[in-house]
């Protein structure tokens, strides 16, 4: 099957249970835009409903002040810069899975000149106790939560609370990548206000949850932000408007983040329904926020094959892909659930992945059969 197949089928599909996957209308949404919209459009930054939304975010993770940016790329790097630069030390410690670090070129330190210090083991949450290896002087300390590429996985409150203070007295900033830090609250069962006072600047996300149409908000003091703003400059940043960005992420602060809980409940009800699958397992066990990532024993073509031709039989796509794990037999998927995942029952998404993984093995054994019989030496 070719990636134009694919795309047909995918095209065709009613339901979808990674709500990243659900197509969007651009009329219905550029419709929804112009009705929020103002009598002034924005101009580089200085709009009502740049302002508006900068305001808004602030007071949602409780900040002084905050700024929109075009992406988080852009922010991460001006945050840790700055941070950094006010300590007067230049390296950064993180996650051996930090965004900055293994998505996005590594241009902390292209751009800014500051070093890396990795903390922890690749495959697990960031521990308290990590830090303790740690012996050089850190300018500013980055955590994630949640931590997308181990499934959404969240520390506990207390270990949390210990790696900040940690910080503190090691004279270390903190910042908080904070993209989908929307999911969290639910978990911490705190508001996000008192989630993110641990944190000097906290970056989220316009369009991870919010399905904004791109852009995030770095939060802090006033200072820190005004001299964010200035970088933004400097990176290329500050855009000729910003909008749409704006206007969509308030119809996302107002129609998608109060479903925020709802979310949360049915990725836990998708996690318990697909841990009883056999040849699927669930990261983490149970799902901690609105995400996961879903293990599920086959080959990877077999699998993806078996994926979308499901998907034209049930018009209903259960997931958007799959990619190796360390294990060759084994395959993964990351499921952001949204308002499109509430459309699927979840007894229907568990049949749905037992099924999946019974025609990758029939795909299997039919194409072993297919294969010439090894000559016996």
């Amino acid at each position: 099957m070719d990636d134009r197949e694919r795309e047909r089928i995918v095209a065709r599909c009613e339901r979808f249970v990674n709500s990243w996957s659900a197509p969007r209308d651009p009329a219905e949404t550029f419709r929804a835009l112009a009705d929020r919209a103002g009598a002034r459009l924005d101009v580089y930054g200085g709009g009502e409903s740049v302002k508006r939304l900068e305001s808004r975010v602030a007071g949602l993770v409780g900040k002084e002040a905050a700024v929109l940016f075009p992406s988080g790329t852009m922010a991460q790097q001006v945050a840790v810069r700055i941070l950094c630069d006010r300590s007067g030390r230049s390296t950064v410690g993180f996650h051996p899975q930090c965004h900055l670090d293994v998505h996005e070129e590594r241009g902390y330190e292209h751009l800014h000149r500051l070093h890396a210090r990795p903390i922890g083991h690749h495959d697990r949450l960031l521990a308290r106790t990590d830090l303790d290896e740690v012996k050089e002087p850190l300018g500013a300390l980055l955590l994630e939560l949640p931590q997308r590429d181990l499934g959404g996985q969240l520390p506990a409150w207390r270990d949390l609370r210990a790696q900040t203070t940690w910080a503190r007295r090691h004279g270390a900033a903190l910042h908080l990548d904070g993209a989908r830090l929307w999911q969290c609250g639910p978990f911490y069962r705190r508001p996000l206000p008192e989630i993110a006072a641990l944190f000097d600047t906290v970056y989220v996300s316009l369009y991870k949850d919010l399905e904004g149409l791109g852009g995030c908000v770095l939060a802090g003091p006033e200072d820190v932000i005004e001299e964010a703003r200035v970088w933004r400059v400097r990176h290329g940043g500050r855009l000729s408007t910003y909008e749409p960005m704006a206007l969509s992420a308030e119809r996302g602060l107002d129609e998608i983040l109060p479903r925020m809980p709802a979310f949360v409940r049915k990725a836990r009800e998708i996690g318990v329904a697909l841990a009883r699958v056999d040849g699927v397992e669930v990261v983490p066990d149970p799902p901690q926020v609105a995400m996961l990532h879903v293990h599920v024993r086959g080959e990877l073509e077999r699998l993806s094959d078996a994926l979308f031709e499901l998907a034209k039989e049930r018009r209903t796509l259960i997931a958007g892909y799959f990619a190796p794990t360390a294990l060759p037999r084994v395959q993964k998927t990351e499921l952001s659930i949204g308002a499109a995942s509430l459309d699927v029952p979840t007894a229907e998404i568990a049949e749905l992945y037992a099924e999946l993984v019974t025609r990758a093995a029939k795909r299997r054994r039919r194409a072993a059969k297919r294969a010439p019989a090894k000559r016996r030496r």
